[in-house]
């Protein structure tokens, strides 16, 4: 998986969780939750999408990288080498 496949995945399993999430204001360094409005159940439903569409386990210690678009996609590329 490259960066811009993963960038695509984080973006589309926060879209499944939030489906009016507009990206366009948002940096790739801006923490998403706040800006999109993600409650806790919503980053909980995030993070469940994106560990089954990679089949990558992520556990509750990852979830600090998982803030940002930029930090989820590294996340996902070093996870899925």
């Amino acid at each position: 998986m490259n960066r811009t496949e993963a960038l695509d995945i984080v973006k589309e399993s926060i879209v499944r969780v939030v489906p009016d999430a507009d990206f366009t204001a948002l940096g790739p360094d801006d923490p998403f939750r706040d800006a999109l409005e993600m409650d806790s159940l919503d980053y909980l439903g995030f993070i469940e999408i994106l560990s089954e569409r990679t089949g990558i386990r992520i556990d509750d210690e990852d979830t600090p990288q998982l803030t940002t678009l930029s930090g989820s996609a590294d996340f996902l590329v070093a996870r899925a080498q």
